[in-house]
């Protein structure tokens, strides 16, 4: 059954494949357009959001807004005009004009434009703003930013000069560095309420986060999904993980409410819940707070189930406890009947409505990897839209499930490529559960073709029908190989035990599930060359790597290790965000329990390894620290195994500048050609 869907996909892409079709480059993937992050006007007809380029001479990406007319079919978007300089995160005001931040005025601040009017700046704050968010009512704004704990204000006036010294920073406690930054002491992300009179933000800023002491948002990815506002701009509700000794072991954010001008302390909302509490939604009346929250503290893949708090006598009842799946984020719809949620499910990630009085379930979008959902008043949505196929795009939703394509931001691009064909498979994997994975290939490839088998990292996470800009499928298919992946024991989108399986079992069952999917995947199409596969991962795909070295040395040609664990004892200690690494060995630390990190630690079989391997890492990574992919390279070296490392001394944990990626892509093919080209042994 499978070979004849194959073949009917491979048929009907040839069909369509252009005359002057080519293989994409890596220079193709960076030259495609970005669309960020949308907004809707409050009347319906108009959206923002910005559409990248890249300066590949700057080796960075530009963010120009662009307005998109609802109401004209077939209309594209159009640049904003007047826009300031560098202006970012526009969103709608009530009276239909554009907020945004600018640094036209010498540091990021923020700008008001009417549509088609002239730019006004309207803050003058003493230093960068990191964000904000707009109240509905139009008279109250919250701005973040990094700034000393010891400041009563935004611009930090009252903060004495810095005495002059030495260079060297000094800590007490961790965090020292997180991601791929050193912590500044006394310096965390706050949140500043101010009142809006006259167009111009007014005063000081009133401090939300009292004697509170950690980062709102949160650190390194939060945003303002974390924070909300009530309709009368009068509260505001955020997340905080408190910090202290315990902060890197600490998976418990709460969510605090305090009132905008500063007038009372902030209240812990979720104290209760020592897990994590986040992505505080608040219904249109401003009555229900909707938020997720997992169960199990220190546990970051935990599922998150949406809960709902009625705020004026703040009972809490959860509504998508029976549905085994974990919520990513959360829109309410205008009538306040219903949420709009994406949440992973079977290689997909789609949109989902939650009825809110009886929390059943029901699926809107079938096929790719759906976000940015906005609510419209004919109780649809406009949303983004991704997958193997292309970036995102925007697209709207009617109440009936009508799905219409608003933007085509890479037509032009998309049709001057090799198309691929997509399918998914099963079979049975470790503990006889079926497990799900995916086969990407050039369409108009005739004759065998080598096999990239692709780990992803996470380890909960998917190699699923998404685009990436990082380990993109499409990609990995120009060179003329077929990309294989399988969702191993531990992956998201099939239920929370599948998630939690990997729990002290790195290197078991997701390791059984890899060959079986792999043997399967090569039984199943007679076009993949079993005889000739190189393995690729990323993180815990880079552990994969390693593990696979020692524990299945003999199956493939060559290997790519991407920041992957090699010595489980070393990571133990060099990790900055403790509560995983100790978590997915038995919830103790290396000195409580050794043995649990010894297991699966690949360090203990490279007398085992025999296979070429290209080992890549960076020196901003303080994830997997880049001292991880030397050790892997000293031991293949070691080992007189054909080896060779590529290290960045400025990217962190991913490779995301333009010619940083190209040149990533330049290596990785080139060894896989090396290894399993036409002309490889």
């Amino acid at each position: 059954m499978k070979q004849n869907l194959l073949l009917a996909a491979a048929i009907a892409a040839l069909s369509a494949i252009p005359v002057t079709a080519r293989p994409m480059t890596a220079h193709d993937m960076h030259a495609m357009h970005r669309l960020g992050t949308p907004d809707v006007s409050p009347d319906g007809r108009r959206a923002v959001m910005p559409i990248s380029t890249t300066d590949f001479d700057a080796n960075k990406r530009n963010n120009p807004l662009f307005l998109l007319d609802l109401t004209e079919v077939g209309a594209k978007p159009v640049a904003v005009a007047n826009a300031p300089k560098g202006a970012h995160d526009a969103v709608f005001g009530p009276d239909g004009a554009l907020w945004m931040i600018s640094d036209a005025a010498g540091s990021d601040q923020i700008w008001r434009m009417p549509v088609g009017g002239k730019a006004a700046q309207v803050s003058d704050v003493k230093g960068d703003i990191g964000g904000f968010k707009l109240a509905r009512s139009g008279d109250r704004i919250l701005l973040w930013a990094d700034r000393d704990l010891r400041c009563t204000d935004f611009s930090c006036a009252d903060l004495p000069k810095k005495p002059e010294t030495g260079t060297g920073r000094t800590y007490d406690q961790l965090f020292v560095r997180h991601w791929d930054s050193w912590a500044e002491p006394g310096v965390k992300s706050r949140l500043f309420g101010f009142a809006i009179a006259s167009g111009k933000l007014v005063g000081k800023g009133a401090s939300l986060t009292g004697a509170l002491v950690g980062d709102t948002p949160g650190k390194p990815f939060g945003d303002g999904t974390e924070i909300a506002l009530s309709p009368d701009g009068r509260m505001a509700y955020f997340i905080m993980r408190e910090s202290g000794r315990i902060e890197p072991l600490s998976t418990n954010l709460d969510i605090f409410a305090a009132p905008t001008d500063g007038s009372a302390p902030p209240v812990n909302l979720t104290d209760a819940n020592d897990a994590t509490d986040t992505l505080p939604t608040l219904s249109p009346d401003g009555g229900t707070l909707a938020y997720v929250a997992m169960a199990r503290p220190t546990y970051e893949a935990d599922r998150q189930v949406v809960m709902l708090r009625t705020l004026a006598t703040g009972q809490v009842r959860p509504l998508t406890q029976a549905w085994d799946r974990s919520v990513g984020s959360i829109a309410w719809a205008k009538d306040g009947r219903s949420l709009l949620v994406t949440a992973e499910d079977t290689l997909e990630q789609p949109i989902w409505r939650v009825d809110v009085a009886t929390g059943r379930v029901t699926r809107l979008i079938m096929a790719g990897s759906a976000g940015n959902v906005i609510p419209t008043a004919d109780g649809g949505a406009l949303f983004t839209l991704n997958s193997i196929m292309a970036p995102d795009d925007l697209f709207r939703i009617d109440a009936r499930g009508r799905q219409t394509r608003l933007t085509a931001v890479n037509a032009d691009l998309l049709a001057q490529l090799d198309p691929v064909t997509v399918a998914k498979f099963s079979f049975t994997g470790a503990n006889n559960d079926r497990v799900w994975g995916m086969e990407v290939k050039p369409a108009a490839a005739i004759g065998k073709l080598p096999i990239a088998f692709l780990v992803h990292g996470g380890p909960q996470g998917s190699f699923n029908n998404s685009w990436s800009f990082r380990w993109n499928p499409r990609l990995f298919t120009a060179p003329g190989y077929a990309t294989v992946s399988v969702d191993f024991h531990g992956s998201t989108g099939y239920g929370q035990a599948f998630t939690d399986s990997i729990h002290n079992n790195w290197g078991g069952w997701p390791l059984e599930d890899l060959k079986k999917g792999l043997a399967y995947a090569v039984v199943s199409d007679p076009q993949l060359d079993g005889d000739r596969a190189c393995a690729l991962g990323g993180s815990y795909g880079g552990y994969m790597m390693n593990w696979i070295e020692g524990k299945w040395p003999d199956r493939f040609k060559c290997i790519v290790q991407h920041d992957g664990v090699f010595d489980a004892r070393a990571m133990a200690y060099e990790t900055e965000e403790l509560w995983f690494d100790e978590w997915e060995h038995g919830q103790k630390a290396y000195y409580e329990d050794p043995a649990a990190f010894e297991k699966w630690n690949p360090v203990n079989f490279v007398k085992e390894w025999k296979t070429p391997q290209l080992v890549i890492t960076s020196e901003k990574d303080f994830r997997i620290p880049y001292t991880q992919g030397l050790a892997s390279f000293t031991a293949l070296q070691r080992r007189n195994i054909p080896s060779r490392l590529l290290i960045f001394p400025n990217e962190n944990h991913w490779v995301l500048k333009p010619k940083n990626s190209i040149q990533w892509y330049g290596e990785v093919f080139g060894w896989l050609d090396k290894w399993m080209g036409k002309g490889a042994h």
